[in-house]
């Protein structure tokens, strides 16, 4: 009962302080997301168990990968301070009632965007963050090469994703038998991969990637150019909150044309100052960001703290980073890759 009366407490708060702080007409509704996280001074983000590039724990139990930063960004837009992140880690069968519930504000963890998720469940994909495949990982000398090579093959996925569904619709359609090795979690996939329970271990490429670095060794897998579906990954919110949404969308995008403006985390003082009507725009704020609760000049701290998206993408998962994946389809749009977003004007 005093848990009950604790969680009706804060309720109560979150609304009389929206009612207090926004006299817009429609903000005592739409900013309820955006109130409570600052009635509690954190933004809740659930994330992955633990997958090299995306989220991760250091030694030290810090966190740290793109999806983190997608966070980070989030919370310095909101509240100013990159740090002010709680991190809740979930598995692919928990990740998604635990949004839905209101456990975490927002869902970052390599979650697939698709039609059902974006519709039936009641939530939200804000964009992509990262442009992925299933992909498959072998043992390198496996002779294992295309499809048809996997004829028979035991293959190991997590199940309560996308890559479970694909992988059984796919090879379907191509009439190949093979036997299914699920698994609760990825970690337990890359086990089972390890062990010889499975030939081949099939998930989002960008997750072999990261899988393959904590195999005892990794040089003795290798993760194949085949894709057979596609995995756009993106960060999702609840639906109902329309400011929520909107603020954690236009986080996303201005990482992305911080990007492309030449805007980074050494320059952007700098460039606060610049003549380029683009960059103003980008860097000082508009009417429109008061409307769903974000101060003038957000983007500066954003950008001055987490990066833009291509200094998130290199740290990350790039080429200086140890997963050493290409840019490809996660550059800009003027170099060749699918990375686009509107504009700030």
């Amino acid at each position: 009962m005093k848990a009950d009366m604790r969680s009706l407490f804060l309720v109560l708060s979150v609304v009389a302080l929206s009612l207090c702080l926004d006299t817009s007409p429609a903000s005592s509704q739409s900013r309820l997301t955006l109130n409570a996280v600052k009635l509690r001074d954190a933004v809740v983000c659930g994330v992955s168990n633990g997958t090299r590039g995306f989220s991760a724990r250091k030694p030290d139990g810090t966190w740290h990968g793109l999806d983190i930063d997608i966070c980070r960004a989030v919370a310095a837009a909101a509240l100013g301070d990159a740090g002010k992140v709680k991190f809740v880690p979930l598995n692919a069968q928990e990740r998604f009632k635990s949004l839905q519930l209101g456990e975490v504000d927002i869902l970052s963890r390599n979650t697939t965007w698709t039609h059902t998720r974006d519709i039936a469940m009641g939530m939200t994909f804000v964009g992509i963050a990262y442009f992925d495949g299933q992909g498959f990982m072998v043992r390198k000398g496996s002779n294992i090469n295309t499809l048809e090579d996997m004829r028979g093959a035991r293959i190991c996925y997590e199940t309560g994703t996308t890559t479970e569904v694909s992988l059984a619709d796919h090879f379907a359609v191509k009439g190949i038998d093979y036997k299914p090795v699920p698994f609760d979690t990825a970690p337990l996939t890359m086990i089972g991969f390890q062990s010889g329970r499975c030939d081949i271990l099939t998930s989002d490429q960008s997750e072999l990637f990261s899988l393959r670095l904590e195999l005892s060794k990794p040089d003795s897998a290798e993760v194949l150019p085949l894709i057979i579906e596609k995995e756009p990954l993106g960060p999702v919110v609840r639906r109902g909150d329309e400011s929520w949404e909107a603020l954690v969308r236009w986080v996303l995008f201005s990482l992305i044309d911080a990007e492309e403006l030449g805007v980074n985390s050494e320059n952007v003082d700098q460039l606060v100052q610049s003549r380029d009507p683009a960059i103003k725009l980008l860097l000082k704020g508009t009417a429109a960001d008061l409307s769903i609760g974000l101060p003038a000049e957000w983007v500066v701290r954003v950008v001055k703290q987490v990066g833009n998206y291509g200094e998130i993408f290199e740290r990350n998962v790039g080429a200086g980073s140890p997963l050493g994946i290409p840019r490809g389809l996660n550059d800009l749009w003027n170099r060749g890759g699918l990375m686009y977003a509107p504009p700030f004007r």
